[in-house]
This record gives C-alpha cells, sequence and structure tokens, in this order.
C-alpha cells in the first residue's frame, strides 16, 4: 500500500546516539544554522566523498588509478556527462559516469543552484531509464494481433505510404500529430516545423491536458504564460499558498526551497480538497470541495478589501478592472456565499487573507488540481488577481510561482507544436507565417501549397485533448474537411487523457496508428487487445518505433522557472533506437520534404546515419523566437553555465562574479542560471535572462521589466498603459508606451541609433518580426526601454467567456442544488474545430439524477515514485518495488457505509460505463465527499490484465487501472483543457 511504513531500524554495529553524533549536532546548529547545501558540502569536507560535482576530477582521476589497468580488461575510458532529470519540472541536473561507453552510475550535482545536490525517488533511478530492460527496442508492427519485428526501412516506407494514401484521399488534416513533453526544445521546435510542412496544424502535446488554461489565463492577464518567479525565489518569500498543488509528492525538490524559506519565518498556506503530504508542511491546511477555487480565492480577496490591505498604489499604477473585481467580490462573495459553494468556514479564510496580506512578498503556487476544470482559465486568472490586489507581483519573493509537470513541457509549449500558433506564439496570421518562412529559408508559398486551403493554415488545429472526437464525431459537424484517420502519439501516454473507454473505439477505427516511444506506452496495448467487432478498421496499420532517451542525444531543456539547461549525450543510442529528430528528418525525406526540413542545419553521423545537430536547431530557434526571448540562449552560453553552476546564487540565480569559461571565452558575470526566458536580443547583446517577469526595480538589461502592452492603449475610455511614474529602472520613457516598430523608433527619434544593416533588416518590421534584433537592442540596451512597451495587467480580461472570473459548477456534479445557481456555458459549436457540450450535458445529467448514482467526486493527481503516464517509471524496477498497486483513496465515512476495508479489492464505477477494480485506501485524507486516484497507472482494463497485448519483452513491472479509462466528458471554455480534478463515480466492494 501506498504509505506502508518501512523498517526505521539503524543498521547493525550503528550506534545512533553516540557522544560524537550529539556533538556534530550541536556543532552544525550553532555553526550552519541556515547554510544551503551546496555550501554544507564544502565546509564540511564531505564533498569528495557523497557528490562528483563536488570534485569531478578527483573521482575520475581515482576510478582511473582503480580501474585502468585490471590485468586482461585493457584501459578503463571513465567520463562524466551532465544531464538533466527527464522526470518533472524543477530541472535537476545529474552527472552520470559512463565507463567504456556504458552508464555505471549517477550522482546529483550539488553545485546545481536548483537541485543543490538532492534527487527525489525517480530522480535517484535515472540510469534505469537510459538501460532499462523493458524499452522498445526495435521497429514493431501489430500482424494478427500480436507486434512482429520489421526493420526501420520497412516501416519508414509503409508509414510514409499509408500518409501520402490519407493525404491524396482525405487532405493533409486527416493525419495528427501528437507531440511530447518529454522532446527537447530542439526536437519540439523541429516537429512543429515538420508539421507545417506537412500542410496542417493538427498537432498539439501534453501541456494542452496540463497547462494550457495556465498559459492562456496568466497570458491575458499581464503578458506571458508562464511561472512568473521561480522555485528559489521562494526562499525570499514570507508567505506561500499552495492551491492544487502537492509539491511535495509532484515536484518534490522544489519544497528544498520551501523548506529553507520556512526556516526564515515564511508562512505556508495549503488549499486542497485533500489532505497531501504538501498539506502536512503547512501552517495553514483549508479543505475545500474540488471544482470551486473561484469562491476560495474571492472569498480570500473580500478579506483583503474588507480590511483594506490591497496595495492600492500598485493598483492604480499597474493593474486595469480591480474596481470591477472589488464589486464583484463584495457583492456576491460574502463568507456565507463562499461557505455555501466551497465548504471553506469565513474565519479559515480570513485567517488565509491575513496571512498572505501581513506577510508580504507572498506568493501563490498552482498545479493540475486548479487548472483541469471546464472553467481552469478563469481560476487561473482569479489567483492572477489576488496577486495583483497584494501587489505581489513583479517582486522577489512574490509572483504565481506555476509548477508545469514534464521536465520539458515549458519548452515544448514556448516553441513546440501546438494547434493555434507556431513556435515562441506567433499566431498563425499571413505575418507570422512570412516570419518562419524567411527564417527556415523557404519560400512562403510552398508552405501554403502544402495545405488544404489557406482558411486552414490560419484555423486553429483539433487540441489533443479532442483527438478522439476527431475521428468519432459526425463529419458534418467537424470544422474540417475529414474526419482524423491517422495519429501519431509520438512520446505522449494516452492514459493522460479522458474517456479512455471512447479513446480505445476512436483507436480501432484509425487506418494508421503509430507510436515513437523509447517505450510502447499504453497506446500498444490499447490498440492490440481486441474491442468491440463494429468498430475495428479492417486495413487498420499500427507500427511500435523505438526513439532515443534523452539521454542518448543532446539537447536543452526548459524548467518550469524558464531556465534553459544544456543535456549532454550520456550514451549512445541503445538497440535499434534514433533520436526522435532523426526520425522526423528520415520520415520527411520519405515524405519529400527532408531537404526543405533541415536546410539550415549541418548534418551529424549516428550509427551511420545523418542526424540534425542539435545545436544548430537551437541556433536557428535563436534567430526567430524575438517574441519570448528565446534569441540570447546559444548553445554556447548555455553549455558555459551548465559546467560553472557553482557560479551562480541559489536565491537570485545570479553570477556576480567575473567567471570565464575556458572552452568558449564567455564570462557569465551578470547572467541568471540557465538565462530565463526571455533572454532578450542575440547572443552577442549579452542580456542576462530574466529571473522574475515584470519587476520594475532591475534595469532591463539586468532582467527587469514591466507588464506587457499586448491588448491596446485604451479601453472604455480608460488607458490601459501604465501611469506616469511606472517603468523599469533607468528607462528613458518615465510613463507607460506601446510595443515598439519602426514608426515609434523614427518618432521617437531612436532610428539612427540603429547601424545601417539593423535598419534594411529592420524597417517596415515590429520588434517580433526584425530579424537582426536591432530594435529590441536599441529600445533595451540604449533606452533602458521594454520591446513590448509597459502597460498594466488585466485584472478584467475582456476577450475571455467571462471577463471577471465566474465560478460555474462542473458538467458531472454532485450539488444539483448549485448546479442551478451557478450553471456552466452555453454550448458551443465549430470551438477548435468541434462541437463541444456544456449547458445541454450539464442539464441532462441533473435530469438523469446521476448525483444520486455516483455520489462521490473523483480527483487524481501525482504520486513521488511515478510520473505522468507511469510507463517509464512503472517499467522501472527500482521505482515500480516502491508502489505496486493501483488504488484509491475514500474517506473511512463513506467506506463504512459501504462495508470497505482498508486493503480490499473495490470497483470504481463511473458516468462513462466504466469499471476499474483497483485496492481502497481508506485515509481521512479525503473527506466523506470525495476519492482520489493516482493518474500513473495502466496496463489493466476494467478488471483485465493487458499483458499479452503488450510487445513481447515491453511492458511495464507494475500495470493497474487507469483512472482516466474512467473519466468523464467536459472541456475548458478557452483552452480545451480536460476536466479531470471534478468529476463523479461510485465505489463498491469487489
Amino acid at each position: 500500500m501506498l504509505l506502508t511504513k518501512k523498517s526505521s531500524h539503524a543498521p547493525q554495529g550503528v550506534q545512533t546516539s553516540s557522544p560524537f553524533v550529539h556533538s556534530l549536532r550541536r556543532g552544525l546548529s550553532q555553526a550552519l544554522p541556515t547554510m544551503d547545501r551546496r555550501a554544507f558540502l564544502r565546509r564540511s569536507g564531505l564533498g569528495v566523498g557523497v557528490g562528483i560535482a563536488a570534485s569531478q576530477l578527483t573521482l575520475v582521476r581515482k576510478t582511473q588509478a582503480a580501474e585502468g589497468a585490471r590485468p586482461g580488461l585493457g584501459t578503463t575510458k571513465v567520463e562524466v556527462r551532465r544531464t538533466v532529470c527527464t522526470h518533472c519540472s524543477v530541472g535537476c541536473a545529474v552527472d552520470a559516469v559512463v565507463e567504456n561507453g556504458v552508464w555505471v552510475r549517477q550522482e546529483p550535482v550539488f553545485d546545481s543552484p536548483i537541485n543543490m545536490g538532492a534527487h527525489c525517488a525517480k530522480g535517484a533511478s535515472l540510469r534505469e531509464h537510459g538501460h532499462g530492460e523493458y524499452r522498445l527496442r526495435y521497429p514493431m508492427k501489430l500482424v494478427g494481433g500480436k507486434y512482429e519485428r520489421i526493420s526501420w526501412d520497412q516501416a519508414l516506407d509503409e508509414i510514409a505510404a499509408r500518409m501520402q494514401e490519407l493525404r491524396k484521399a482525405s487532405g493533409p488534416d486527416s493525419v495528427y500529430f501528437v507531440g511530447s513533453s518529454k522532446h527537447s526544445n530542439e526536437q519540439s521546435y523541429l516537429m512543429r516545423k515538420f508539421v507545417s510542412f506537412w500542410g496542417s496544424n493538427n498537432c498539439d502535446h501534453q501541456a494542452r491536458i496540463c497547462h494550457s488554461t495556465t498559459v492562456a489565463g496568466v497570458a491575458n492577464t499581464w503578458g506571458y504564460g508562464a511561472m512568473t518567479n521561480s522555485y528559489n525565489d521562494m526562499q525570499n518569500s514570507k508567505c506561500a499558498f499552495y492551491i492544487g498543488s502537492n509539491a511535495a509528492e509532484a515536484h518534490p525538490v522544489s519544497m528544498l526551497h520551501m523548506l529553507h524559506a520556512k526556516e526564515n519565518g515564511c508562512k505556508m498556506i495549503v488549499a486542497d480538497p485533500r489532505f497531501t503530504r504538501t498539506a502536512a508542511k503547512a501552517d495553514l491546511y483549508v479543505r475545500f470541495r474540488s471544482g470551486t477555487d473561484i469562491p476560495v480565492l474571492f472569498g480570500l480577496l473580500y478579506h483583503i478589501f474588507k480590511n483594506g490591505w490591497e496595495d492600492k498604489k500598485y493598483i492604480n499604477d499597474r493593474v486595469y478592472g480591480m474596481d470591477k473585481i472589488r464589486e464583484e467580490v463584495m457583492a456576491k462573495w460574502t463568507p456565507d456565499k463562499v461557505e455555501e459553494a466551497s465548504g471553506v468556514p469565513e474565519a479559515v479564510l480570513a485567517q488565509a487573507a491575513e496571512m498572505m496580506a501581513k506577510n508580504r512578498p507572498s506568493t501563490l503556487v498552482w498545479c493540475m488540481g486548479q487548472t483541469q476544470h471546464s472553467i481552469g482559465n478563469a481560476m487561473v486568472r482569479a489567483s492572477c488577481i489576488v496577486q495583483l490586489a497584494l501587489g505581489n507581483v513583479g517582486v522577489p519573493g512574490g509572483g504565481a510561482n506555476i509548477f508545469r509537470g514534464h521536465d520539458n513541457v515549458q519548452g515544448a509549449t514556448d516553441i513546440g507544436p501546438n494547434p493555434d500558433s507556431l513556435p515562441g506564439y506567433y499566431g498563425l496570421a499571413e505575418g507570422s507565417w512570412k516570419h518562419f518562412a524567411n527564417a527556415w529559408g523557404v519560400d512562403l508559398d510552398w508552405i501554403k501549397s502544402r495545405y488544404a486551403s489557406p482558411a486552414m493554415m490560419a484555423k486553429n488545429g483539433i487540441t489533443v485533448s479532442r483527438w478522439i472526437d476527431g475521428v468519432l464525431e459526425k463529419n458534418e459537424l467537424i470544422d474540417q474537411d475529414s474526419n482524423l484517420r491517422g495519429v501519431f502519439f509520438w512520446g505522449h501516454a494516452p492514459n493522460s487523457q479522458t474517456r479512455g473507454l471512447e479513446m480505445k473505439r476512436a483507436m480501432d477505427k484509425l487506418d494508421l496508428l503509430v507510436v515513437v516511444d523509447p517505450y510502447p506506452s499504453a497506446t500498444a496495448a490499447m490498440a492490440a487487445m481486441p474491442g468491440k467487432p463494429e468498430d475495428l478498421n479492417p486495413n487498420r496499420a499500427v507500427y511500435l518505433l523505438p526513439a532515443c532517451t534523452q539521454f542518448e542525444t543532446s539537447g536543452s531543456a526548459t524548467a518550469s522557472n524558464r531556465s534553459l539547461q544544456w543535456r549532454e549525450k550520456v550514451i549512445e543510442p541503445l538497440w535499434e533506437s534514433r533520436s526522435d529528430h532523426m526520425i522526423m528528418y528520415q520520415l520527411a525525406q520519405k515524405l519529400g520534404f527532408g531537404k526543405e526540413l533541415v536546410k539550415n542545419y549541418q548534418m551529424q553521423k549516428v550509427k551511420g546515419m545523418d542526424e540534425p545537430v542539435p545545436e544548430d536547431i537551437l541556433r536557428e530557434v535563436n534567430r526567430c523566437c524575438w517574441t519570448i526571448g528565446y534569441t540570447g540562449q546559444s548553445p554556447e552560453r548555455l553549455k558555459a553555465h551548465m559546467r560553472h553552476m557553482s557560479a551562480f546564487d541559489v536565491k537570485t540565480l545570479k553570477c556576480t562574479a567575473s567567471v570565464v569559461d575556458k572552452e568558449s571565452g564567455y564570462d557569465m558575470k551578470g547572467d541568471y542560471f540557465g538565462l530565463p526566458w526571455p533572454c532578450w536580443g542575440t547572443p552577442e547583446l549579452k542580456h542576462p535572462g530574466t529571473p522574475n517577469l515584470y519587476q520594475t526595480t532591475r534595469h532591463v538589461m539586468d532582467g527587469g521589466g514591466n507588464f506587457r502592452a499586448n491588448f491596446g492603449v485604451e479601453r472604455d475610455g480608460v488607458n490601459l498603459l501604465a501611469e506616469d511614474g511606472s517603468h523599469s529602472l533607468g528607462a528613458d520613457i518615465t510613463t507607460g508606451y506601446p510595443e515598439f516598430d519602426h514608426v515609434l523608433l523614427k518618432k521617437l527619434g531612436w532610428w539612427d541609433d540603429l547601424t545601417e544593416a539593423e535598419k534594411k533588416a529592420a524597417d517596415g518590421k515590429n520588434w517580433k518580426t526584425d530579424p537582426s534584433g536591432g530594435i529590441i537592442r536599441v529600445v533595451m540596451k540604449v533606452h533602458g526601454c521594454y520591446p513590448f512597451g509597459n502597460a498594466k495587467a488585466r485584472a478584467v480580461v475582456w476577450n475571455f467567456p467571462d471577463a471577471i472570473p465566474l465560478h460555474r459548477e462542473p458538467i458531472y456534479g454532485t450539488r444539483p442544488d448549485l448546479a442551478a445557481k451557478y450553471p456552466t456555458h452555453d454550448d458551443k459549436n465549430a470551438f477548435w474545430r468541434m462541437p463541444t457540450l456544456y449547458k445541454s450535458l450539464q442539464e441532462k445529467n441533473v435530469a438523469d439524477r446521476l448525483y444520486e448514482k455516483f455520489p462521490l467526486i473523483l480527483s487524481s493527481g501525482r504520486l513521488v515514485e511515478y510520473e505522468g503516464g507511469g510507463e517509464e517509471t512503472r517499467s522501472n524496477p527500482w521505482l515500480a518495488e516502491l508502489q505496486q498497486e493501483a488504488f484509491v483513496e475514500i474517506n473511512p465515512k463513506a467506506a463504512a457505509s459501504r462495508g470497505i476495508r482498508n486493503g480490499d479489492r473495490v470497483w470504481l464505477s463511473t458516468p462513462t460505463g466504466a469499471r476499474l477494480n483497483v485496492q481502497a485506501l481508506v485515509t481521512e485524507r479525503v473527506g466523506p465527499d470525495t476519492c482520489w486516484m493516482p493518474f500513473h497507472f495502466s496496463g489493466r482494463w476494467q478488471g483485465q490484465d493487458m499483458l499479452a497485448y503488450y510487445p513481447k519483452g515491453a511492458h511495464p513491472v507494475v500495470r493497474g487501472e487507469a483512472v482516466n479509462t474512467g473519466t468523464t466528458y467536459g472541456y475548458d471554455s478557452v483552452t480545451m483543457m480536460q476536466e479531470t480534478k471534478t468529476t463523479i463515480c461510485n465505489v463498491e466492494r469487489a
């Protein structure tokens, strides 16, 4: 079971209460009261014994001396390769020891300012993901219900031929590409380029179903859809409010920084329907009903406004629409209404509000507990509004610390396969396509010719959350010519998506299904498992292609705090695996656009085959993604940072001394670790990166900034630009101003600050499309201003369904009385190419009295042992041993009424018709109205073990029911985020 206590007895011969131990403890408590891990290791002299990074060369020399001349075995070559954990988004650095090409051991990097020598269980077992025995080793094809080995040539030839057949018969939009947040930045970017050259916007990745509501909500509030501060910066916080984030299990190493903050007096509040391991560290725990984040957050604001705790000057200078928010909150979210909706008593929220207001700077943390709702965009904006009211955005120790999930979900979102944008969040408008055609060195008309029509080129694609309906929905209701007929699962777990029963049907109906992954994922087993005869397409072709892990290639990844890190290749690709960017290139060659795809890159030989050089892909990103500042992080700068991690402060991330990298000659003084985006201009500009977004107390060339002027300059007669005197430190313009283009530069008399070459490139352009970076250079370095302007943040977002966040009950709920008071949205047509149900389905569910048949709220979340869909981590024997059962948490009261005891097998049923067979964990961590399941399991299907349907030898060690086999319909009204945190179920003894 989850919390089965392991033996804590000391090994024989170890005296735990010796005088030496007591003396050491006293000495450390007196001499090193709050010393960080890196400093402790250096000062104590323990570094050489416990960490490679403390003395890499010494370790290598010792290893060579001990093992380098073993009789009959020849010389042993030992190398240390620095990489980054491939699990969550914290960005923990790892040193891998490679002996004669074999990865033999690893150590956390003690010099890393992010993880400071720490590991969680997943990070500690990384080596097994590289050398794992359960990996997919060679290409396979489903033949007669079984997977058979085939060659790479056969696989690529047949896949390309089938794609061309589908294209000819049904157009390019008939094929869908699910990309990956496990791809490097370079691979993510190349995939969006690949899909564009194929001629479709039908691509997406995991961010759609974890933080798309964050990206949309946050970007539409103050400019950029990302974490504003950093894990490290939380050490400067005086109070932290976690809502829908179980960081202790989902982002374990991030808790180091929070615990350091607590040592310095930081208060900690955790609001969650479930008492988590994070809540166990809190000064105040707030239990609320799942899906009522807005009542909780506006309940906080009620007390803030009532007591006059809001930052009035900050609001006047930097925020639009807070007066409207105040009216809404004071009228509609009085304590009685808040308690009715959320279950939280007035005294609890009053205490939380006072803690946040009287301990500033205070930070607000959220994760998928807040985002995965049909009103996720509104919940996110409510969190933003709380921080704006308190003046906590753009200050150290404040901000919105939004913890992302996968190791590169931030980077894949920034520059990867999004259905509504090109890399860097450039929209699908003609100007954006022209900009990228120039960057890619191809003719714009050629790209246009690849699409079904100019209209489809400018139209948002289908989201990954709805690809099922792209297959199953009536054709006349889909806003594209054809239903989906082919799907690529390129590093994506199907069990991470809702409506599993319908997904199985959709897989069976496809003409082509391709899985590209180091592990076959649940897709392989679902595809091979017999379905209903009426759903199965007799002409369907299913292929499995073995991709490398990120340890078998190199490239950059962006942590949740927006810092980029460069991974060195640890080992050569094992078995017949190939890197994702090699596979993209080889498939593009078969499809006829290989030369165009890699036009700007040098090629390198890997296993005798051509592969695009990752550094060259990043350099292309540097030349075109001006919008979010992915332009200053050259490979050389990133590699220098990785070699000199000890130079960066663990609180500020800044390198304050002159540290020159011998290999590149680059001096890192003034840089922030990983050059967190935006890192403006060309690498030659040497912008240091931006550790805290929107911070006006720093010069723009020291990472300072202000809110983005992205929403016009006026609304209903109200100025949207920042007030006089509100500007970044040292700016030549001391009031608000719009974004910069060639016209504004000329009007200000700044045009002649450009070089002649820059003038030629920038004429007719704006800061986002100037290929020289000259506009950015002049605006920032010469005049101290921000290229995207200086405006107010928006508390009211008029282009969203609800300009002011409104609480709306979930589509499937247990409170029909509140569904009547707070109904969901009206149904939508042609929304991301799909009809989408809201009110009609909610009303039907109430009319059918589903709340009586399924009286328990079902939510889901993470375990520390596993990650994502879990196929990789559950294939790791070291992790599989730690958690061997899928389970459901159920409150003792709910369990007793059903005759369920702890450890019993139970059936969990949902309105979809799914029945999941899992183990019961009876616990008060969930309330009497709530159940909770981890979402990392797959490999069992409504009681049936799917082992026989996996490729032989490539299956997870631990298999269990996927919660998303049973989760219900429901999608965010802006982004199509799936609603996983609030659905309904019943549980009965098996």
